[in-house]
């Protein structure tokens, strides 16, 4: 009987959190504990590393997930723990897990089995209160726009043309829409409003592409609040707030250092969703990372034509991190599924809808190889998969020249990802001349930009945009923000933007209905098809496993 991932991490030896850091390299003044095994890394640390040369990145992506599981995040952290124990110093650099999944679909986001990050209830709750003072910076701004306009709207702000929502780390679908200052006059100017989930708000996005309080500031004074009357922007450094909001994040700003089972470091900081945010950890946890290890070992949320195409188009030109080398995860179960196979069916042997679904894996492959990055395909294995399956995938990656290794870190921990580290290693030294490249151009257009994307990346035949999006699109040309990189808000569940297309589809076009200016951030947001940017709760949310005891001891994370 396998033991459940709190049980594993409840169990785990955890090093004190000083003897994790002092194995980095990192005096004890620049570190701040927040109790036994998690602490903040100062500012301090990272101007003092900046002469240090950086490791190697290593991306982790996946295929497009399903509800079978694909274990994504278990495996960069059984990749990081792999490199421990083939003697190369490595950091593992995670986001931070969203209390929305947590309490609705996921249940945890550390990990898995021997290969989870610890302390695994932590982590997955309160962890530093990072979240919480973002929500905090976001909800402080909304309050102060609403303030500015009932005081005597001196920028003449137009209430009906405010695109800064409100926002909260659950999914409340409720709260999507709403109307706000109802009543008499002393309550405000009544007006629509809405919420978006904390990790989709752009100070989340702007608090994760920054590397200083300096540029934070200056990158929370950039976003654009709403319009006036006469349709010109209007931006936090208007209303001349941007000070305050610098201020509530100025410890959230430092990056949070925890260990895993096997004590290898994490770096845990920032938490943007990658279908409707740009899905990666923080440049300033991924840059102190590189300096302080031989490899950086990180992920991007979901498939690669989501998290892995926003790091590599978006994160790596702000932040001048060049990749080293990808992972991409897949499983015999999500391909089947790919293939066609019901959820309740996955247990049984099918290696003919295995084979039909390889054509998803393919795609992302076909993605990483447009980024010229050398790459490895991660098969990790499940107690069902059958020999016939496995034997299946393993030759379609040898006829096809697709390095697969086999991993088996949610049982074995690193030791299920030693063949798969001595491969990245291989593989970084045998490429020291590739030409990593990004899909697009900056000076491109807009449109140009998204059909790209759409293109190559999704497989679509091209893009359709509604009039409200060619409206915005010549909005944003005259307001000079044409030149900025895009982040698509698609769909996880497809590489298409209908979930309900499996596999690899052919013969769709992308719809564009609307776009979103995130010029703190630095990119615009283009939504297509149904996304939302407030999430609900499943019909039978994870909280409802959930308890505590008498003595504190959490139970039902999973």
């Amino acid at each position: 009987m396998y033991k459940s991932d709190l049980e594993i991490a409840k169990e785990a030896k955890m090093l004190p959190i000083q003897k994790i850091a002092e194995n980095l390299g990192i005096d004890e003044e620049d570190i701040e504990l927040y109790g036994k095994y998690k602490a903040k890394l100062s500012l301090n640390l990272f101007e003092k590393l900046q002469n240090k040369e950086d490791g190697k990145t290593i991306l982790v992506t996946a295929i497009t997930p399903t509800p079978a599981g694909e274990g994504k995040s278990t495996t960069t952290v059984g990749l990081g723990e792999a490199f421990a124990l083939i003697n190369k110093k490595a950091i593992i650099a995670l986001r931070e897990p969203s209390l929305g999944p947590v309490m609705g679909v996921k249940g945890g986001a550390a990990g898995g089995g021997y290969a989870q990050v610890v302390p695994m209830e932590d982590l997955n709750l309160h962890f530093t209160g990072d979240i919480h003072a973002i929500t905090t910076a976001n909800n402080t701004l909304a309050a102060l726009i609403d303030n500015h306009i009932y005081q005597g709207n001196e920028l003449n702000i137009d209430p009906k043309n405010i695109t800064f929502k409100r926002c909260m780390d659950i999914n409340d679908r409720s709260l999507r829409q709403v109307i706000i200052g109802a009543g008499s006059r002393v309550n405000g100017v009544m007006r629509e409003d809405g919420f978006n989930i904390s990790v989709a708000s752009e100070i989340m996005a702007v608090f994760c592409l920054s590397t200083s309080l300096k540029e934070m500031k200056r990158k929370l004074a950039e976003i654009v609040i709403g319009y006036t009357f006469d349709k010109k922007p209007v931006k936090v450094g208007d209303l001349k707030v941007e000070g305050a909001l610098t201020l509530l994040l100025k410890d959230a700003i430092k990056p949070n250092l925890v260990q895993t089972v096997e004590n290898t470091p994490v770096l845990v900081h920032g938490g943007p969703f990658a279908n409707i945010a740009h899905g990666c950890n923080s440049i300033i946890a991924s840059k102190m990372g590189l300096k302080m290890a031989d490899y950086l070992i990180t992920e991007a949320g979901f498939g690669a034509d989501l998290g892995a195409e926003k790091f590599l188009d978006i994160k790596t030109r702000i932040a001048g991190i060049k990749p080293h080398a990808v992972v991409i995860v897949a499983t015999v179960r999500a391909l089947k599924m790919h293939g066609g196979v019901n959820k309740q069916n996955l247990k049984e042997e099918n290696v003919e809808a295995l084979v039909k679904g390889i054509e998803n894996l393919e795609k992302h492959i076909e993605t990483v190889k447009s980024f010229n990055l050398p790459y490895v395909v991660a098969l990790n294995k499940f107690v069902n998969d059958s020999e016939a399956e496995l034997n299946a995938l393993i030759s379609w990656g040898k006829e096809n020249d697709h390095p697969i290794e086999m991993s088996e870190v949610w049982e074995f921990g690193g030791k299920g990802a030693v063949n798969i580290a001595n491969k990245l290693v291989e593989l970084i030294d045998n490429n020291t001349d590739y030409k990593f490249k990004h899909l697009y151009d900056l000076n491109e257009t807009i449109e140009n930009k998204i059909e790209t994307i759409c293109k190559t990346v999704y497989g679509a035949d091209g893009v359709e945009f509604t009039a409200n999006a060619k409206k915005q699109i010549a909005e944003f040309n005259a307001n000079g923000w044409d030149k900025l990189p895009i982040c698509m808000a698609k769909t996880q569940n497809s590489l298409s933007d209908d979930p309900k297309k499996f596999g690899r589809p052919k013969g769709f076009k992308i719809t564009v209905r609307e776009l979103r200016p995130s010029i703190g951030a630095g990119f615009l947001v283009a939504l297509t098809g149904t996304m939302l940017t407030m999430p609900g709760l499943p019909k039978v949310p994870s909280a409802m496993a959930m308890d505590v005891d008498e003595y504190g001891v959490a139970y039902g994370l999973f």
